[in-house]
């Protein structure tokens, strides 16, 4: 490729199936989040649709998986630079679409961007899982037998990917499909199919014909994927009822699958915390992307003799967050994306207010006539059992617990279905590795929390999913282990 090849982001939106653009006869739309105002029309995808990209997925399978980890890597490569070199159009596309503001700022970090770092993030994680080979294991080797284990792409994996980071966990997906030797159709989310869609255009300018497609549809399509005999791997992001339904689904064909779920990630506070320190940063990681984050701390236990103080400060900062939409740069908190998942977040609210249970947020409530606008919510020890304890919101609201011995704060942290991310701060790294190390979750950080490495397995424990979308096991898992005896002819000496 001499040159970047480009597109125009802004539209008009189509599948891409085999490199070719193509309409449908039936098209829907999407909603800004901001506004309530309809977005460009996109095609309503169909059994042929699904048909037809399936049977183009195979037919480049055949050429694709043949080729050396090198080529595929060139590619990706090529696909990353030209990300990047529209990363300003995608960035307001997706908050368009999305709601996240294009740029934010915090007190403790100057400037935060938010539509902007998920493209750079997400070149930045395709980068890095482009760094990882699959290499060859040999077994046993001597004068008669060899014994290698090798592993083999599986053929056409569907990529279903949610609405709350559509261009980054897209990317992910369709850098460990290719990276492994697969192809790859992806689904966006029917709230957040734009960036999907052009994501895929441009993958088509620099990919062979079938490599990269995607089809854009309503929870109709979703099943179509899962079902066809035609896929072999399903790789889903979404809730765990969702998740459940996808499995359940998937398993006429027995498809293999990866599922990146629900949490409720817990942080424990010790009490050699730096309260200073750590308060800006948790409640960034509770309210980044307003709450809808899977890997958001959702319950903070806090230990009991810093607790007061605890509570006042992370209050007190989270009254300096600004709700707004993705075009004020000073906004942190953009809206809820979609009313569905609006609505789901009022019950919270409502709840814990009807219950009586303590409740701080924003001290100005800005009436708004459109858009899905929260104000953070900080709610200060619900009891044991509380919905907005063991349900997951994903929305800008968090609960405070206080906690006594190490042993109390252990059970309850893993007293849930959940398990994909956790998190222990405090100055006694003796005591914070102790917790951390017991906790139950696929990814557990110590003074930190959502620092996903591309390198490092990503994936959750019980109900937080299965299997890895990240490092060596991700690519291992777009493949299967194929075990090669070979023998030796015997050389006879004379």
């Amino acid at each position: 490729m001499t040159s970047t090849p480009t597109i125009d982001v802004f539209g008009p939106y189509l599948n891409v199936i085999n490199n070719e653009l193509r309409g449908t006869a039936s098209f829907r739309n999407g909603i800004n989040p901001a506004t309530e105002e309809n977005n460009p029309n996109v095609p309503l995808s169909g059994t042929e649709d699904v048909d037809a990209a399936v049977l183009a997925g195979k037919n480049a399978f055949q050429h694709w998986c043949q080729t050396s980890q090198h080529e595929r890597k060139q590619r990706l490569m090529g696909f990353c630079a030209a990300l990047e070199a529209l990363s300003e159009d995608f960035a307001k596309l997706l908050t368009k679409e999305q709601g996240k503001p294009v740029m934010s700022q915090v007190p403790y970090n100057p400037v935060i961007p938010f539509s902007k770092i998920e493209i750079t993030s997400a070149v930045s994680w395709m980068r890095g899982l482009a760094e990882i080979e699959m290499k060859d294991t040999i077994l046993e080797e001597d004068d008669e037998k060899l014994v290698i284990v090798r592993y083999v792409p599986l053929g056409v994996v569907a990529g279903i990917v949610p609405w709350n980071f559509p261009i980054h966990l897209a990317c992910g997906k369709i850098a460990l499909s290719v990276l492994s030797g697969n192809v790859i159709i992806l689904k966006p989310s029917p709230f957040t199919p734009y960036c999907g869609i052009k994501l895929v255009e441009l993958a088509g300018k620099i990919f062979p014909p079938g490599v990269v497609q995607v089809l854009s549809g309503d929870d109709n399509l979703g099943p179509l994927l899962t079902t066809h005999p035609g896929i072999a791997k399903i790789s889903f992001t979404g809730s765990t009822e969702t998740g459940k339904k996808v499995m359940a689904s998937a398993s006429g064909s027995l498809k293999r699958l990866t599922l990146e779920l629900g949490g409720m990630d817990p942080a424990v506070v010790c009490p050699s915390a730096d309260i200073e320190v750590i308060v800006p940063k948790i409640a960034t990681v509770a309210f980044l992307n307003s709450g809808q984050l899977c890997l958001a701390i959702k319950r903070i236990y806090v230990h009991e003799s810093i607790y007061a103080e605890f509570k006042n400060a992370f209050v007190q900062f989270v009254q300096t967050l600004k709700v707004g939409s993705g075009a004020d740069e000073a906004a942190f908190i953009g809206p809820v994306q979609n009313k569905m998942q609006f609505e789901k977040v009022k019950e919270f609210l409502t709840e814990s207010k009807s219950k009586g249970f303590q409740t701080f947020s924003k001290d100005e409530v800005e009436e708004r006539e459109k858009g899905y606008f929260i104000n953070p919510t900080v709610v200060d020890r619900p009891p044991e059992g509380a919905k907005i304890g063991t349900e997951e919101p994903f929305g800008p609201i968090v609960p405070l617990f206080s906690w006594e011995t190490e042993e109390e704060v252990v059970t309850r942290a893993n007293d849930s279905p959940y398990g994909l991310g956790a998190s222990v701060w405090g100055r006694d790294l003796v005591q914070a590795n102790r917790i951390a190390r017991q906790l139950q979750a696929g990814s557990v950080w110590v003074n930190a929390h959502f620092e996903p490495n591309p390198l490092a397995a990503l994936g959750g424990h019980k109900e937080s999913g299965m299997g890895s979308e990240a490092g060596l096991s991700g690519l291992q898992a777009l493949s299967y282990p194929q075990t090669l005896y070979l023998r030796k002819p015997k050389v006879h000496k004379l």
